[in-house]
Order: structure tokens, then C-alpha cells, then sequence
């Protein structure tokens, strides 16, 4: 009966948080589009990444904005048109999955236009809703 409750807990503390590659992969797959549809300037489709809800948070520059709607407005209000956009690339340093349905990504971000090249870095937290892996919270600097 001890065996048994040891290796039941060993299950439980070394399976809750191990994904497979297939949830890793569709977390990279969503960072992509991302990357993609920003490279095109479109906006609303980079925004699909995102949970579409008054409670995502987005942490940048100016401070924390709750909401898709709003964040999609301020990425507006910044990143004007294509030029303003420019060439997006990311840098994904590490994705550790917090519990089965939460996911912790860490990267870089450079964006490179005619007239700059801003860049920094973005903490991620990720959360697995109807199938389908959503940023809730992006921290971006």
C-alpha cells in the first residue's frame, strides 16, 4: 500500500506539469501566426493569439491595459500602418507549462523598420481554453 501511495504521488507531482511536445509546439504555432500576420499588418489577426476578453492583461510602457478590445486599439494607436509595423521576429528563450492548462513563455522581440529598430523582451502566460492554447497576460518591454 506505501509503494503504491509513492508512486501515485510521484505521478501526480512529475505528470501534472509535463506536457507533451504537441502543447509546446501549438503554443510556438500561435507565437508564429503572430509573427505572420503582424509581418502582413494585420492586426486583427495578430490579435487572434489573445483571449478575447475584458480580463486579458497587457502589461507595456505605459502600464497595464485590461481588455482584447482595448489592447487591440493601443496596438493601433502605436504601431500606425505597415511602416509603423515593420518586420517582426521573435526570440523564444524558454516554455514551461506552470500546470496542465497554463503555460509561462519568455522571449525576445525586435522589430525592424526603415527609420529604428526597437526591441526587448515579453513574459507570456498562456492558458488552454476549449482546445485551443490563448494568451491571457503579455508583458512586453
Amino acid at each position: 500500500m506505501k509503494r503504491i501511495l509513492i508512486i501515485t504521488l510521484m505521478m501526480v507531482s512529475f505528470g501534472t506539469f509535463a506536457q507533451t511536445p504537441i502543447d509546446k509546439q501549438a503554443i510556438l504555432n500561435v507565437l508564429e501566426k503572430q509573427r505572420l500576420n503582424w509581418n502582413k499588418g494585420d492586426l486583427g489577426a495578430f490579435m487572434q493569439g489573445y483571449v478575447k476578453s475584458d480580463s486579458l492583461l497587457f502589461v507595456g510602457q505605459s502600464g497595464p491595459t485590461y481588455g482584447w478590445q482595448k489592447t487591440l486599439d493601443n496596438y493601433k494607436k502605436t504601431y500606425q500602418g505597415k511602416a509603423g509595423m515593420g518586420q517582426l521576429t521573435f526570440g523564444i528563450k524558454k516554455v514551461d507549462f506552470l500546470n496542465k492548462d497554463v503555460a509561462f513563455v519568455l522571449g525576445s522581440w525586435h522589430l525592424k523598420r526603415e527609420k529604428d529598430e526597437p526591441q526587448g523582451y515579453f513574459t507570456l502566460l498562456f492558458k488552454k481554453l476549449n482546445g485551443e492554447w490563448k494568451i491571457f497576460v503579455d508583458h512586453s518591454s
